[in-house]
């Protein structure tokens, strides 16, 4: 049998453009995380509570869509959601810097982009997170996720880097249209994958949408291991939201840094998610795939209570700070990669739009709550104070994976719910995907 090759997936030509695209895409979508909180923040001179209100506004979309979406995937070809979701969100995004040019754009307009922006992205991840089995087969898991989780992570060093003087030099606003090109990109990019998933299902084979749903949340709710893991990833997020909510504040009105000093600071976050992406595979080996998703932010997100430690003019403080949320950035991806990889493996081919849907939608529904939180927060207490409160949530948030069977789950076993569907078809995306 020949050696396995260092490059592993990559020598796959289609999950080649499927990481090509992921990293156009992600190069997007990290512009947007910086640009479009400092539209509202230098352009538009926003309150604090406007831009909670924005940032819950982005992350409404897993509240409203969250469930019928992952029943609607799983009835359809999970590539060609993709691809229609990169472009009419390239086009949306597009929207913004017209606006401003034209002096109609108001922070109304950045509701509304950011709204629908969301509404597609949770179609978008339902559909990539269960695209990734089919191509890649259940063994290559794993692997896959960390590649992936890798690209995403170089481009959240990149993407600050570009967008920091991108904003300086040409405003928030033109700014936008970087992240459109790349979101159109990926799309495109995504339209080359060759592989097709198994046979599409026929109308006589589609129950109604509420049962789906409900067939979705019972799979999740009555199993002790995806259940812990959304139960956490609530908690994690809830409180990330609070603490990403003022952090730009924090640094741009704080601190003043400005756009570049901005994007330095989370172009070190990108940092620490691409280390984290390189040994995550390694740690889940390593420790085990359940004790990598509890211990990873019991060990890391204390360490970002150094940041409302830091004053003007106080560099040690800062950088120190600053490798606190690298030290974030890499414990999230190596608890990701472990959880999405463990929660793919433990669901029925069938099921896993809704699994992932559900997952979204439980863990990510509290997030306009955390974005309103935090604005609420930052205008009451101020931002150093609501930064406290998402490190003590975030640290917390080990807890229901730590009393659950993950606490010393190595990997899934057949006994722990895992396997596939049975059928032709299943085995002969598999034998492809080698």
């Amino acid at each position: 049998m020949p050696q396995p090759s260092r490059f592993g997936l990559l020598r796959d030509p289609d999950f080649g453009r499927l990481f090509a695209a992921t990293a156009l895409g992600q190069l997007g979508d990290r512009i947007i995380f910086l640009a479009l909180p400092l539209v509202a923040i230098v352009a538009l001179k926003a309150e604090a509570f406007q831009v909670g209100l924005l940032t819950a506004t982005t992350t409404a979309g897993s509240l409203l869509v969250g469930l019928p979406a992952g029943a609607w995937v799983d009835r359809v070809r999970k590539r060609t959601v993709m691809i229609g979701t990169d472009l009419v969100r390239a086009l949306v995004l597009s929207t913004i810097p017209l606006a401003w040019w034209a002096g109609r754009l108001t922070v109304w307009w950045l509701y509304a982009v950011a709204l629908v922006h969301g509404v597609l992205t949770v179609f978008f991840d339902v559909a990539y997170v269960s695209y990734l089995p089919h191509l890649v087969g259940r063994g290559s898991l794993v692997e896959g996720n960390a590649r992936l989780s890798a690209i995403r992570s170089v481009t959240s060093i990149s993407g600050p880097v570009v967008a920091g003087p991108l904003v300086g030099a040409v405003g928030a606003p033109a700014t936008l249209l970087a992240s459109s090109a790349g979101m159109a990109l990926s799309g495109l990019l995504a339209a080359t994958i060759r592989r097709r998933e198994g046979r599409r299902p026929t109308p006589t084979e589609r129950p109604r949408l509420r049962l789906e749903v409900t067939e979705g949340l019972k799979f999740v709710a009555r199993h002790p291991v995806l259940r812990a893991t959304v139960l956490g990833d609530a908690v994690f997020s809830l409180s990330l939201v609070m603490y990403q909510t003022m952090l730009l504040v924090f640094l741009e009105r704080e601190l003043r840094l400005g756009a570049l000093g901005v994007g330095l600071i989370l172009s070190g976050m990108g940092c620490g998610a691409l280390l984290g992406a390189l040994v995550a595979a390694k740690v889940a080996r390593r420790i085990g795939q359940g004790p990598a998703i509890w211990l990873a932010p019991l060990v890391t997100c204390p360490l970002t209570g150094l940041m409302p430690l830091t004053r003007p003019g106080g560099d040690m403080v800062l950088y120190a700070a600053a490798v606190g949320l690298a030290a974030l950035s890499l414990g999230g991806v190596v608890r990701v990669v472990a959880q999405s990889s463990l929660q793919q493996a433990l669901t029925p081919d069938r099921l896993l739009g809704r699994m992932s849907a559900t997952a979204r939608f439980v863990s990510w529904g509290g997030l306009p709550l955390g974005g309103v939180l935090g604005g609420a927060s930052g205008t009451a207490f101020g931002a150093p104070t609501t930064l406290w409160i998402g490190t003590v949530g975030m640290t917390l948030s080990f807890l229901p994976a730590f009393l659950s069977p993950l606490r010393t789950m190595t990997a899934p076993t057949l006994q722990d719910g895992g396997g596939r569907d049975e059928g032709p078809a299943d085995d002969r995306q598999l034998s492809d995907a080698r």
